[in-house]
């Protein structure tokens, strides 16, 4: 079931909104294809700091990654503080590594280690990417060490493929190295993906423990500084084995098997085709300058070609195939879907730490994402210290169209005494129940009518008159493109005049034609 987004005036989601005329299809959409969501707290108090405990007091340092279990707890990379923790039942807790920091650096920061054992007494370093399989098995990209480690259900922790000193290659276990992984992905025949980020590769952990390098590996230098020249990343579409990548560092597996990759230096989410062989560009682009060691970032919605981020990390894979893209330096979460790219959390180049409505959201750097066993998406919000959850808008259980124009306040419906009205082919709707129902309190003299709302928030109109003044005098004037009328004594005007001004959100569901407030 779609819900569609109404952005300026278009089609009948205009008429509802602004009183434009209605056209003869209702089936609108919005140009951006934005789905409806609210972002909130899942845990984390926002300080940089290692306590447990009930979930909005608990602290983390710079949480980069996490994982939604089928439980629906909340597996997290709490990177600085080099354990994993678990958010389950609204409290916070260690799930592997030490209770509390034990090894401490300059400025009292804690220190990674390398340790396998109990969960309990485990160390890592700089923790990042998470993963599970169907046995219940937890595996983690543990940056720090250079290792790819196992969580074993009954709490043991062990190192897959690695020995905790950077290197690049390939073997079994131990003599396998990597150097700074960030992700994993594990398949159901128990093989194991990893972004070996500063390899450039994406490597393969089979079943028998054998790690292999699946694409080229870079030969490219950048001049970084006068006289000081590096090895990086660089760029090629095509078959696998000549594939190249700059600083991968997200992986997710899709309904067939193929890997979707945050080529996170090219500013590219590319995909590993292993039936066809081959990698290519799904979204975003530009191109990697001479002497440069990454693609410039950028942010553009739209058609997934045309499309640009900003250092895209975390990803994770919907029930339908859509992309969700942890865009970490735009500090917004992106959406990739039938070709196109969307933002659905965050402002592009605004950090911040605000919940909210849609656009409302606020992020800082986010580097994951997760969707939970209900469709939900958990964010790690790295530098805001915090795990959000965002949560998509639905319609009340059972409700369908029934002919008529209803309204639907977040999951009520705002009974309407008078239904709304067609005049001249625009929709209007009776302010007093709206109004009251967001929470204003209206007022009528002579043919004036002022709604006053919390927060000292007002609108006063004038039957008859497309002006209307937003707050108290001399206020703002804004012209509608249709007056406010009153027949039989109730007064008709368009949604958004009165919701506006409160920060609630105007949408419309054309399958059931329901106008959608949200705040």
């Amino acid at each position: 079931m779609k819900i569609y987004r109404a952005f300026g005036v278009c089609g009948l989601a205009g008429a509802l909104i602004w009183g434009s005329v209605l056209p003869a299809s209702a089936a609108i959409d919005s140009p951006e294809g934005r789905p409806l969501i609210e972002t909130k707290d899942a845990a984390g108090s926002g300080e940089y700091e290692e306590w447990n405990g009930a979930a909005g007091e608990a602290a983390f340092r710079h949480p980069a990654a996490l994982l939604a279990l089928p439980d629906g707890s909340v597996l997290v990379s709490d990177t600085d503080n080099h354990r994993i923790r678990i958010v389950r039942n609204d409290r916070a807790a260690v799930y592997a590594g030490t209770e509390w920091n034990l090894l401490t650096g300059d400025g009292g920061h804690p220190l990674g280690a390398y340790a396998d054992g109990p969960a309990d007494t485990s160390f890592f370093s700089s923790p990042l990417g998470i993963a599970s399989d169907a046995k219940g098995n937890v595996y983690v990209a543990d940056q720090g060490n250079h290792a790819v480690r196992k969580i074993s259900p009954d709490g043991t922790v062990s190192t897959l493929a690695g020995s905790g000193l950077l290197g690049n290659a390939d073997g079994k276990g131990s003599a396998a190295s990597f150097y700074a992984p960030s992700d994993v992905a594990v398949d159901p025949a128990g093989n194991v993906y990893v972004a070996d980020t500063l390899n450039h590769a994406i490597r393969k952990i089979g079943a028998d423990g054998q790690v292999t390098t699946l694409n080229a590996l870079p030969e490219r230098t950048a001049e970084i500084f006068s006289g000081v020249v590096e090895g990086t990343g660089d760029f090629r579409d095509g078959p696998i084995a000549v594939a190249r990548f700059n600083e991968p560092t997200g992986l997710a597996l899709d309904a067939k098997g193929n890997l979707y990759i945050s080529d996170t230096g090219n500013q590219r989410i590319r995909y590993m085709d292993f039936e066809a062989g081959t990698v290519r560009t799904i979204a975003g682009g530009g191109e990697l300058a001479e002497n440069k060691l990454y693609v410039e970032g950028a942010y553009v919605d739209g058609p997934a070609g045309a499309a640009r981020f900003f250092s895209p990390r975390g990803i994770a894979i919907d029930a339908v195939g859509g992309v969700y893209i942890a865009d970490s330096l735009n500090h917004a979460v992106r959406y990739l879907k039938d070709g196109r790219v969307t933002t659905i959390a965050g402002q592009a180049g605004e950090h911040g730490n605000a919940n909210g409505i849609d656009e409302a959201a606020r992020l800082y750097r986010p580097s994951d994402v997760s969707i939970d066993k209900d469709g939900d998406l958990y964010v790690a919000d790295t530098f805001n210290n915090k795990v959000r959850k965002i949560e998509f808008y639905a319609l009340p259980s059972g409700w369908q169209a029934n002919g008529t124009i209803r309204v639907l306040h977040n999951q009520q419906e705002i009974k309407l005494a008078t239904p709304p009205a067609l005049k001249d082919g625009r929709v209007m709707l009776p302010v007093r129940a709206v109004a009251e129902t967001l929470g204003y309190t209206v007022t009528y003299k002579d043919d004036k009518v002022a709604l006053t709302g919390p927060n000292g928030k007002s609108v006063t109109l004038t039957v008859g008159s497309p002006e209307v003044t937003l707050g108290t005098a001399p206020g703002t004037t804004v012209r509608l493109e249709a007056s406010p009328y009153t027949h039989k004594g109730i007064t008709y005007v368009p949604v958004r005049l009165i919701a506006e001004p409160l920060g609630t959100a105007v949408d419309w569901h054309a399958e059931t034609k329901t106008l959608l407030l949200r705040d």
